[in-house]
């Protein structure tokens, strides 16, 4: 294990969780756009987007032979964003606006899924996770640097 793995982990946590942070804020800046993407000559609202996350490269079973072995090298090399993808299980919200450009015959519009109550939740954690990853860079810097003193 280098003496840098600690902060490039960590690093890629910070990456990872600052994108959640951006793709929440898209979220709530798109909440009214009714008119999104075009298909088949009509307008789709704008559909809410979440990120995946997995880790770099090995899987928990690699995790857990290298501690059954008592392998030293057991500690995971960070995460990495494997898509931003559409949220098709939520439906569109109905509002019953008759004035508004996009509604249909019976006066319906179709508004985006996006709940901000969930957006919230979701900022919260992702900014939770920035923190609590900010805290740990930081440790690790600091015990790099006591390391340094105690070689002078």
């Amino acid at each position: 294990m280098s003496m840098f793995q600690s902060m490039n982990t960590t690093s890629s946590a910070l990456t990872a969780q600052r994108l959640r942070m951006d793709v929440v804020s898209s979220n709530m800046a798109n909440m009214e756009s009714t008119r999104a993407k075009l298909v088949d000559g009509e307008w789709q609202p704008y559909q809410r987007k979440s990120v995946v996350l997995q880790p770099k490269q090995a899987q928990f079973s690699s995790f857990l032979n290298k501690a059954m072995s008592k392998q030293t090298n057991g500690a995971g090399d960070g995460v990495k964003v494997t898509k931003i993808v559409d949220d098709n299980v939520t439906p569109y919200k109905m509002v019953y606006d008759p004035s508004h450009p996009d509604a249909n015959e019976e006066g319906y519009v179709q508004m985006p899924n996006v709940d901000p109550l969930r957006e919230m939740v979701d900022l919260m954690s992702a900014t939770r996770s920035y923190e609590a990853n900010v805290t740990v860079f930081n440790a690790s810097k600091s015990m790099m640097m006591k390391a340094l003193e105690i070689g002078k």
